[in-house]
């Protein structure tokens, strides 16, 4: 009896570490995806383009959660995945972008103990690229 709740108290475990880790990547997107539909041009470092700092940000904030950030593909693609998008590209406002992330599960793998049922963990959520200036 006690090794079945051992496994059962580790899978409960694992499943709410996965739970949790796809909760922060959607958070970390949605929260890219704000940054990405305003004008962020007096926000950006010399030298840096609308991608790089979102990008950037999406790292920061994913290693902020203890996340691997440096592990993580991030994408800023069209909505179908096709091709890149630039965000800093004045055309493409009122455009649809698609921002993905995905990180080996190994990387984010809480216990350890099971073989995974899959390779990798990935969240991405579309969004309308707007023309909103952030004001101080």
């Amino acid at each position: 009896m006690a090794p079945v709740f051992v496994v059962l108290v580790l899978t409960a475990a694992q499943t709410s570490f996965n739970v949790d880790t796809t909760h922060t990547l959607y958070a970390a997107i949605r929260q890219a995806g704000r940054i990405a539909s305003m004008d962020t041009s007096e926000r950006l470092q010399a030298g840096q383009d609308v991608n790089q700092k979102v990008i950037t940000d999406i790292r920061n904030q994913l290693k902020a959660e203890g996340l691997p950030g440096d592990q993580m593909t991030i994408k800023i693609t069209t909505p179908d995945g096709s091709s890149p998008f630039d965000l800093s590209d004045s055309d493409n406002d009122l455009e649809l972008f698609r921002i993905s992330i995905e990180v080996p599960y190994t990387a984010v793998d809480a216990v350890g103990t099971f073989s995974p049922s899959f390779e990798k963990m990935q969240a991405s959520i579309v969004f309308r690229k707007g023309r909103t200036m952030l004001v101080n």
